[in-house]
């Protein structure tokens, strides 16, 4: 019998200590050993602490601006499944067309007399739905190859004006807000539902891209009421002490959605339980106009009164980051694109501007080591993100001098109410002046 005899045998991977090029370094080989680095902590502190320095310094997100409408943006829409094309309507009845990579107009035109109040595509992305302030709604084709197709493909008309839109996600179905929110076809002249819930107008509607049965829709008297286009009237309402503005759903949790406010915040409620928002999201100072979901759901951008885009996790209170430049007037529409890179904001003074969702990222290829570094800084910036230095760097902004003094003025609104409620409840029976929690403030009541 032969016996077997175990040679071990050292092997390299070449990957390990060839270079790429010849003016690339030599790799050398480490002992990841924790007795042999005693001071791992603070050198790894201190690479957090310039990592965190660095992103501030690259933190430029302006990318530019799309100029050519002659008055003031209303509103934008994005593209269902091209990531370059975007349309957009102004006050004057014109609509854009653009294309976001060459960042040119590819095609305008007016399409309504007086404003441009909403425009939404269809699922298919051939055409697109435009509502303005003559009572029309008009449909388009998304691409124009001769003459005949720059006429509307159908014109409905509404017997009141029409102040929003939104399409359903998959059906040729699409709902409207004015005096009534209302259901159409595009093959019938009138609506195939309206749902009445004795409200002036509503000036904001939005279907559910996840449980597509579902919209909601802003109203006049402070509320926002909630549909399932398969029942016969609303289903449930409630009640804001402002007007809410805008809306949009979490395009990840179907029963979540946030609304824009007129008293600076934004809410976002969970519809299995209305009496009290999950989240109140502070910092604007002043009203909330749009606001909409990244595609991934964890996070949302707004556009404020206040010349300012903020964008918010979703699951936190105050923003993570605030764009502003000198010449961007009153934010009229925000929209997150489906790449989750980047932000399209329209204000009142005629631009549409792009913004990089992350200030600080690099656009265009990364090679793997610069990949891997990234990665690396992010990972010790979230290891160190509770200690107070990187915190403090981290959260720094500068802001127009006209956003601190707003600040500086409701921040002593807050404290001499907190100030006054705690006098009354020191000098009143126990009991007599109850605590509310700050959620539950901002609501007035829940209907059914």
């Amino acid at each position: 019998m032969s016996n077997k005899v175990k040679i071990k045998v050292i092997s390299r991977n070449p990957e390990d200590y060839l270079r790429a090029t010849k003016r690339d370094i030599h790799k050398i080989p480490r002992n990841y050993d924790p007795n042999l680095h005693p001071l791992e902590g603070p050198r790894e502190y201190v690479r957090a602490l310039n990592a965190v320095k660095l992103e501030r310094v690259f933190a430029k997100p302006f990318i530019g601006n799309l100029d050519g409408h002659t008055d003031g943006v209303s509103t934008l829409a994005k593209h269902p499944s091209r990531l370059a094309v975007l349309a957009s309507g102004a006050f004057d009845g014109e609509i854009r067309l653009w294309d976001l990579a060459s960042r040119k107009c590819t095609r305008h035109f007016v399409a309504h007399e007086g404003w441009v109040r909403a425009i939404s595509y269809v699922p298919n992305g051939q055409q697109f739905i435009s509502v303005g302030d003559d009572k029309t709604i008009k449909t388009w084709k998304a691409e124009v190859k001769d003459e005949s197709d720059e006429d509307p493909v159908n014109t409905l008309l509404s017997m009141s004006v029409v102040s929003g839109i939104s399409h359903h996600r998959s059906k040729p179905i699409f709902a409207t807000c004015g005096e009534h929110c209302q259901l159409w076809e595009n093959t019938r002249s009138e609506p195939i539902k309206v749902f009445k819930w004795g409200v002036d107008s509503l000036h904001h509607v939005a279907f559910n891209q996840v449980e597509s049965n579902l919209l909601a829709s802003c109203a006049s008297d402070r509320s926002v009421i909630l549909y399932d286009f398969r029942e016969s009237g609303p289903l449930r309402k409630v009640v804001m002490e402002l007007r809410s503005n805008a809306l949009s759903w979490n395009p990840m949790e179907a029963f979540i959605f946030t609304v824009a406010n007129e008293d600076y915040n934004l809410y976002t409620f969970d519809v299995r339980k209305l009496k009290q928002p999950v989240n109140v999201h502070m910092d604007h100072t002043s009203a909330v106009i749009d606001v909409d979901y990244s595609p991934t759901g964890r996070e949302f951008v707004s556009g404020s009164y206040d010349k300012t885009v903020r964008i918010f996790e979703s699951l936190k209170g105050h923003s993570r980051d605030v764009y502003h430049t000198k010449r961007m007037q009153r934010l009229t529409s925000v929209k997150w694109s489906l790449d989750n890179k980047y932000i399209l904001t329209g204000s009142d003074e005629m631009n549409i501007r792009m913004w990089k969702a992350k200030a600080s990222e690099k656009l265009g290829i990364l090679k793997p080591r610069e990949r891997t570094a990234l990665n690396y800084a992010d990972a010790l910036k979230d290891k160190f993100s509770g200690h107070p230095q990187v915190k403090r760097i981290a959260r720094h902004r500068h802001v127009p001098k006209h956003i601190i003094n707003a600040q500086k003025e409701i921040k002593t609104i807050k404290e001499k109410n907190k100030r006054k409620e705690a006098n009354r409840r020191a000098h009143s029976k126990p009991g007599a002046v109850p605590f509310v929690v700050e959620r539950k403030k901002h609501v007035v009541k829940e209907d059914e």
